[in-house]
């Protein structure tokens, strides 16, 4: 489990619709994608979602909902209408493309991809730490990942020599990009896509330019963040959420020059995300599904379990 703090939620129904326009979207809604809960979560809830997310998102102007999980095909549509992104947050989903976070995020990729490619609709599909592995799968159609020992460790970001002609990277300060050069960025994995097994498979390197690199305990390297050529999906990695919303581990940095890097990848997603203009019926409907509408269950008394958690 690689989050401090966590949403956990019961099953909600939600309509949606859809509304094209040029203007920028200033009042964004981006969805979380949850997780089944296991084991000692199992008393909370059905699924869960880290709230280090949800805090980053909103720290940058956008409001969030929770993508519940279990739920038919229509109900996955019906939320990318509604929203103007997805983030695929870290975890531990076992079987992680037939589980209901990886069946759910492929229906999102590909929703991403179909409507921009017939509609030029923008919508966001950012990929975090177990995100990023199943964006890797989904575009690969196989599992392709190495195990890799970041768990949990701060590791720096080595950039490719084109990295300022990404979306991602080409207007970030040089502050940010030195200190990500450093050893800042939050790592909690034990699998990753290496630079060797990513280039050995047309579907990825046609689709994806990869940014930076990064290298584990054990010195190997891995692909630490990338984005598509074409569409709006982007992957890291690390957590850039965690510099700034999660204590557990002596290893994330809360140094003020990290912070600033929490506040740049919070600004960009949300900045992708104010390029859609999906919405839901009603500002109410709206209303009714926003996290808000779950009371946070923290639980530091369980050893098991982060040490804070949002609970629905």
């Amino acid at each position: 489990m690689d989050c401090k703090r966590c949403l956990l939620f019961t099953l909600v129904g939600l309509s949606s619709v859809i509304t094209l326009a040029s203007a920028v979207n200033n009042r964004p809604i981006i969805g979380v994608l949850s997780q089944t809960t296991s084991g000692d979560f199992e008393q909370f809830g059905e699924a869960w979602v880290a709230a280090s997310y949800v805090k980053m998102l909103e720290s940058a102007g956008a409001r969030v909902v929770p993508i519940l999980v279990h739920q038919p095909d229509e109900y996955y549509k019906k939320m990318f209408n509604s929203l103007n992104g997805v983030v695929f947050p870290g975890g531990g989903q076992p079987d992680m493309m037939n589980s209901a976070y990886g069946k759910a995020g492929k229906l999102f990729y590909e929703m991403s991809i179909k409507s921009f490619d017939e509609n030029e609709d923008y919508f966001l599909v950012w990929g975090e730490c177990m995100g990023i592995e199943l964006l890797s799968m989904i575009t690969a159609k196989k599992d392709l990942l190495t195990e890799t020992d970041g768990d949990p460790v701060s590791i720096a970001l080595s950039f490719e020599k084109d990295f300022r002609k990404s979306k991602m990277y080409s207007a970030a300060p040089e502050s940010i990009i030195n200190t990500l050069k450093t050893k800042v960025n939050l790592n909690h994995h034990h699998l990753s896509l290496t630079p060797t097994n990513f280039s050995k498979n047309a579907a990825l390197t046609e689709f994806y330019r990869v940014l930076t690199t990064s290298s584990d305990i054990s010195g190997i390297e891995f692909i630490s963040s990338l984005e598509a050529y074409k569409y709006p999906i982007y992957g890291l990695a690390f957590h850039p959420e965690k510099n700034c919303f999660e204590w557990t581990y002596d290893c994330i940095d809360h140094s003020a020059d990290v912070v600033k890097v929490t506040h740049y990848f919070a600004n960009f997603i949300v900045s992708e995300a104010r390029k859609s203009n999906h919405a839901f019926s009603s500002e109410a409907e709206a209303n009714s599904s926003l996290i808000y509408q779950y009371a946070p269950v923290y639980t530091d008394v369980i050893a098991t379990l982060p040490a804070e958690v949002e609970v629905f």
